[in-house]
């Protein structure tokens, strides 16, 4: 009998595993989809607004009793805050103007090797000659597809301004997991999530407010309210949750593969909804990302 809830726990982990890349990508679809209907300050403020007042119900009493050690290190949570939700916030949704979902979701998908150079370079982590070589083929793929397949590209200096913005929120996001794994806290995940979101809104609130008063104010209609639900309950919670109940229930390594999933959901996901088409260099960066990716991360 005391088998049952363990074999349960693995299934719902194993649904949640071939759910979790779909609440990944959905964020990437939602950049496109929304393509600036919504400022993109105003869906990133009002996404993590949203996310930590779903959070507070289950962390608000572990909040408190943490209080201590967030006020020793306010200052990493609000640097983290920003660096997960300022920078690959509204740079993601307005990158959906000039540039695809799938785009979007193969520049994405090197940051798992980014993580594993950065934390090389930052703290020594060992690096073997095989994800050296995985991180090299990984980066190509992702320069090509930057690069839209031409090379001449780099001296036209012939760039989609989205792409940009995805690789500088790509090393954004893979900065903020290296500072997250290396940093020591005393609170639980969801805890320390939620002081994060805390963080992020804060850091939020002077270009949300510039956004508003000078650039476009915020439109309070049902698209603007659903929108903002969905990108704070899949996207957002839903994707940071599920991810850490595959953790516990299946490991860190076999739940790491889930990130390789995460483009060929987006890909798949622009293809059905958007009706978007995988073009040559798609092709050739996916064949270089997926075995980069692979080689990368393994130890």
């Amino acid at each position: 009998m005391a088998a049952a809830p363990t074999i349960l726990s693995r299934r719902v982990a194993f649904v949640l595993f071939a759910a979790t890349p779909l609440f990944f990508a959905s964020n990437m679809l939602v950049a496109r989809w929304n393509a600036g209907a919504i400022p993109s300050e105003a869906l990133a403020f009002w996404r993590w607004t949203m996310t930590l007042a779903m959070l507070l119900p289950f962390a608000g009493e572990r909040l408190w009793r943490g209080r201590g050690e967030i006020r020793a290190h306010w200052r990493l949570y609000l640097f983290l805050g920003f660096l997960g939700m300022v920078v690959c916030g509204a740079p993601v949704y307005l990158a959906g103007i000039t540039t695809t979902a799938m785009n979007i979701g193969l520049i994405y998908a090197a940051s798992p090797v980014l993580i594993v150079l950065l934390g090389w370079l930052r703290y020594g982590d060992p690096v073997s000659p095989r994800q050296a070589t995985g991180i090299a083929v990984c980066l190509a793929g992702t320069l090509w597809i930057v690069l839209r397949g031409d090379p001449a590209n780099v001296l036209r200096l012939d760039f989609v301004p989205g792409d940009l913005l995805i690789v500088m929120a790509m090393v954004a996001w893979s900065l903020y997991s290296v500072l997250l794994r290396h940093s020591p806290t005393k609170l639980d995940p969801t805890t320390r999530l939620a002081a994060i979101c805390a963080g992020g809104v804060l850091a939020n609130i002077p270009f949300y407010l510039f956004e508003a008063f000078f650039v476009a104010p915020t439109p309070v209609d049902l698209k603007t309210v659903a929108t903002v639900l969905f990108v704070a309950l899949f996207p957002g919670v839903g994707s940071y949750l599920s991810y850490s109940m595959i953790v516990a229930a299946l490991g860190a390594a076999t739940s790491s593969l889930v990130m390789y999933l995460v483009p060929l959901y987006g890909a798949g996901l622009a293809w059905a909804v958007l009706g978007e088409r995988l073009a040559d260099f798609h092709l050739v960066g996916l064949a270089l990302l997926l075995p980069g990716l692979w080689l990368g991360t393994r130890r």
